[in-house]
């Protein structure tokens, strides 16, 4: 029997959660006995489709029985896909809307499919987690992913539904990596109306951007260091060596916990060839507060106890 193959796609190699994505994958293969290759866009979409339709289109590469992929931009590719579709590769999103799965369905043979955090959920959490830390209210400087990114929207819908009106949101956006996120906030830290302003807690949509805005504060001098340090910092993605571990060392306040995908994605299409087995248009994954929202809420109270004394 044919070895099977599959190209892995991620949108970047500097981002803790995507790095967890590659180490899944990598992991699973050798459990299942498959080959993987990992390419990385660089945060850049017009990158990631030269790369898929290399792999799609180019005759002296040995095409991948199916396609893994992050996108890197806002959108699915629907030309690759229907173009990878057609030459008999299978298809598999991550972490993004596709709205052409029924149209490729009906056409191709191959195992086409969707498998995504639920983006709305951890916005729903990170909105919680603010409700639990700041029992009094407060604003909050949000660091979102790109405009074009359909988790960050996701991720900013699902916060301003859960949010109570008393927690008010100044809003950045950075590109899911430390550095971005660093630049973002150093620039806006450089404004005078930002040191006058008071910010109860920094909420980021990744525990790396989250990394970020924490350098930032660090860097500033000496006699206001000290004030923006001690304000709580929330992330998400919550991997195991990065954000529990910041969480647990008192470096971050609270993560969303976002299980890596890449494993599902290999799983199930290694079922689907090898056993013929259906597959459904889409997954969706639960995201977990960490600490509880439980352990938060008494957090929160403490700290406006001893904020009043």
């Amino acid at each position: 029997m044919k070895r099977l193959s599959f190209l892995v796609s991620l949108t970047n190699n500097d981002n803790d959660y995507q790095q967890e994505q590659a180490a899944t994958a990598e992991k699973t293969a050798r459990r299942l006995g498959v080959e993987v290759k990992i390419v990385h866009a660089n945060n850049d979409a017009l990158v990631q489709s030269q790369q898929l339709l290399h792999y799609v289109q180019d005759s002296s590469v040995a095409r991948p029985d199916a396609i893994i992929f992050e996108p890197a931009g806002g959108t699915a590719f629907p030309q690759v896909a229907r173009a990878a579709a057609a030459a008999g590769i299978g298809w598999v999103v991550l972490n993004h809307e596709m709205d052409y799965v029924s149209e490729l369905r009906r056409t191709h043979k191959v195992p086409v499919f969707g498998i995504t955090s639920d983006h709305q959920a951890i916005g729903k959490i990170q909105g919680l987690q603010f409700s639990s830390m700041l029992p009094n209210g407060g604003t909050v400087l949000y660091i979102e992913g790109p405009a074009n990114s359909s988790a960050a929207k996701e991720r900013t819908a699902g916060m301003l539904r859960s949010k109570p009106a008393n927690i008010q949101v100044k809003s950045m956006r950075a590109n899911w990596t430390e550095d971005s996120s660093y630049r973002t906030v150093s620039s806006w830290l450089r404004l005078r109306t930002s040191l006058e302003s008071r910010i109860d807690l920094v909420g980021a949509q990744d525990d790396s951007m989250a990394m970020g805005a924490r350098k930032a504060f660090n860097e500033i001098a000496q006699g206001e260091r000290a004030r923006w340090l001690k304000i709580p910092i929330t992330g998400c993605d919550g991997m195991p060596k990065t954000g529990q571990a910041w969480v647990k060392n008192g470096t971050l306040a609270a993560t969303i916990f976002i299980r890596p995908n890449t494993d599902l994605a290999i799983e199930m299409l290694v079922n689907a060839f090898r056993n013929g087995a259906s597959w459904p248009d889409s997954k969706v994954t639960e995201p977990e507060s960490i600490p509880s929202l439980k352990e938060l809420a008494a957090t929160g109270q403490k700290l406006a106890k001893a904020a009043r004394v």
